[in-house]
């Protein structure tokens, strides 16, 4: 009932009750007529919510700018992101990723003067990716993953020296060091031999947790590689100063494209369908994040983030008591600065949209492009 319907009738039912018109005089009828009106529409009002569940009335609750915020139980704080880096072993080089939006591979000369100034604005970590570039550097066995000359290595040193605050992590893979680009050593068959796998990416994680990284981040998806790397810290007496974080969750797709034409790590025969996981395997998921923790990890990683919410939802629940992070990948990255391009939507907006998406759905931790952007956007 409309309120000017409620006034006429209750105008109506005025002029038929003698017991009230004797009482009231003609001036103070209108009144209290227009008095009692608005006390009965809000009883009408009132009594609506009531006679269902009061708790159905949510609109204040986030009428403000600030409580929109409160509602959030994870807001994206600079501490929470990790930038990533792709650091040549070509001094000098700083080259323009083309399917990469912004980002660039750079030689260990020019991070010093690209970092500096994300540093003042509050960048708290990032991780590394070796990208090997001179002619003849790659081998089957990725040996220059190691190399105390080569890329990943010289960076730690450099920027533990730089930036004492900077937290720095390795990624460890032999990717974008094998001749063949596939995460391991190969059997002649071409299929990945899990053993000698393992015992060569917890070498290299080895050789960068000595070099000074505070957190190595096994990424080749080789099954036991986390237990390998925890006993080898263990032994070596540091693992009580290490970060273990594996990327348990890592799915097979084809998001990966440009971070492949970044650090030249795209395989030259087949694909990693056969060590990363299916994207609609949820329960093989599950079982690796159960299986990593198990074996020691310190922190679990999803990867990709944005089409796998349940996932780290699930790696959130898993491993309850532990950080989580989610790695919004170079395709997610690209595919949301494509859109903004094309005028879908305002790119902020949604790089927010995007992250908070990805802290709702359990993460603590995000590896993300927009690093630099998050610096300034959430200083301002």
């Amino acid at each position: 009932m409309s309120f000017s319907s409620l006034v006429s009738d209750l105008a109506f039912r005025d002029n038929t009750s003698n017991d009230q018109a004797s009482r009231l005089s003609r001036p103070s009828a209108r009144s209290t007529t227009g008095s009692y009106a608005r006390s009965y529409t809000s009883t009408a009002a009132t009594s609506v919510s009531i006679s269902g569940d009061i708790s159905s009335q949510l609109h204040g609750g986030y009428s403000h700018p600030l409580t929109r915020s409160w509602q959030a139980e994870r807001q994206l704080t600079k501490s929470m992101l990790i930038y990533p880096l792709f650091v040549s072993d070509q001094a000098e080089e700083e080259t323009l990723i083309p399917s990469l939006p912004n980002q660039h591979r750079r030689g260990i000369s020019k991070l010093i003067p690209h970092l500096e100034p994300l540093v003042r604005k509050g960048l708290r970590s990032v991780i590394l990716f070796g990208v090997p570039i001179a002619p003849n550097v790659k081998d089957a066995l990725g040996t220059a993953a190691d190399d105390p000359q080569g890329p990943v290595i010289q960076s730690i040193r450099l920027l533990r020296a730089r930036f004492p605050s900077l937290f720095i992590v390795a990624d460890v893979c032999l990717c974008e060091y094998t001749s063949h680009g596939h995460c391991g050593i190969l059997r002649d068959d071409g299929s990945l031999n899990n053993s000698l796998s393992v015992d060569r990416i917890s070498d290299v994680a080895m050789a960068y947790a000595e070099a000074g990284a505070h957190c190595v981040a096994p990424s080749d998806m080789n099954d036991g590689r986390i237990r390998a790397i925890k006993l080898k810290l263990i032994e070596a007496g540091i693992a009580h100063k290490v970060v273990l974080m594996s990327y348990s969750a890592k799915f097979s797709g084809c998001l990966y494209g440009p971070f492949r034409d970044a650090a030249g790590s795209c395989p030259s025969f087949g694909d990693r369908k056969c060590y990363q996981l299916p994207p609609g395997g949820r329960g093989l998921a599950r079982r690796a994040i159960h299986r990593d923790i198990q074996e020691g990890a310190d922190i679990i990683m999803v990867k990709p983030a944005s089409s796998y919410l349940d996932i780290i939802s699930d790696a959130k629940e898993i491993g309850k008591d532990m950080p989580v992070a989610a790695y919004q990948v170079s395709g997610e990255f690209a595919m949301i600065h494509a859109a903004a391009a094309a005028g879908v939507f305002d790119i902020k907006t949604m790089a927010f949209e995007s992250t908070e998406g990805i802290l709702r759905a359990g993460a603590t931790i995000v590896v993300s492009y927009f690093t630099p952007q998050f610096l300034d956007w959430l200083s301002n």
